[in-house]
């Protein structure tokens, strides 16, 4: 019964959403140009699969290369912020200014500074996906709870003894809550970049096809975006439940 809810109630839902949307083009009979059906977007990859597929490769590599850097990059950083409070006070407020910046806006500037291929992607997905990662973090480590500092300072432990057998361990819910909404993110960043280098991605697909009124074209790629998102999303949830299996008890 309960895997029953796990797995029939997500597909229940995705098949009812599915279920109305044809329903409402049916029904309404708005043709294909506006809102194609589900039959239509079908259509469209069964047209051009190998394009489609190669495209999606492109996102995903630039995606999952954006999303490692960032999260090396955000969890160094949160330790040495969290370790050096005097270091945190300098930096963050310079930080959390750079986070303030559209991405939108730095998209055009990064193909000026880098050029054309996969760089100002990648560059971009890290930009967007650093500051959840850094401060979810930075919460998890600066949330153990007291009386665990005190059994460390009783058992005479160092301060990288402390880090890696207690802050570290504790804060892991929280490092993956942040990693959860980073990867979302990454999908929409290389999405942003791509949208705006339309040489290879499946944002340079939409925008192509719309240049083209190809419109279940770059709805069959807006669909094999949010697969993506969905499968990495669930790719760090089930990392998350392998390596911080109690997280949830304690939580219950």
């Amino acid at each position: 019964m309960t895997r029953a809810r796990t797995w029939g109630l997500p597909v229940l839902g995705a098949v009812s959403a599915i279920a109305l949307w044809w329903s409402a083009t049916a029904v309404f009979g708005i043709r294909s140009f506006i809102l194609p059906a589900p039959p239509d977007i079908v259509a469209a990859f069964r047209a051009q699969p190998a394009y489609l597929l190669r495209e999606a490769g492109a996102t995903l590599t630039g995606t999952v290369t954006g999303f490692g850097i960032a999260t090396v990059a955000g969890l160094l950083l949160a330790v040495l912020l969290t370790a050096w409070r005097s270091l945190e006070r300098a930096t963050l407020p310079v930080l959390v200014a750079l986070n303030s910046v559209p991405k939108v806006a730095v998209a055009p500037l990064l193909v000026v500074w880098l050029g054309f291929g996969a760089r100002p992607k990648i560059v971009l997905v890290v930009l967007i996906c650093f500051f959840p990662i850094l401060v979810a973090t930075m919460a998890g480590l600066t949330s153990t709870p007291a009386e665990l500092g005190e059994l460390a300072r009783s058992l005479s432990a160092s301060v990288w003894q402390a880090y890696v057998k207690i802050r570290l361990p504790w804060a892991l819910p929280q490092v993956f809550v942040g990693l959860k909404v980073a990867i979302s993110l990454a999908v929409i960043g290389a999405v942003v970049a791509e949208i705006s280098n339309p040489t290879s991605g499946l944002g340079a697909v939409i925008v192509l096809s719309g240049m083209s009124f190809d419109t279940p074209l770059a709805f069959a790629a807006i669909v094999l975006l949010a697969v993506l998102s969905t499968v990495l999303f669930y790719l760090v949830v089930a990392l998350e439940r392998w390596l911080v299996p109690w997280a949830r008890a304690i939580s219950a």
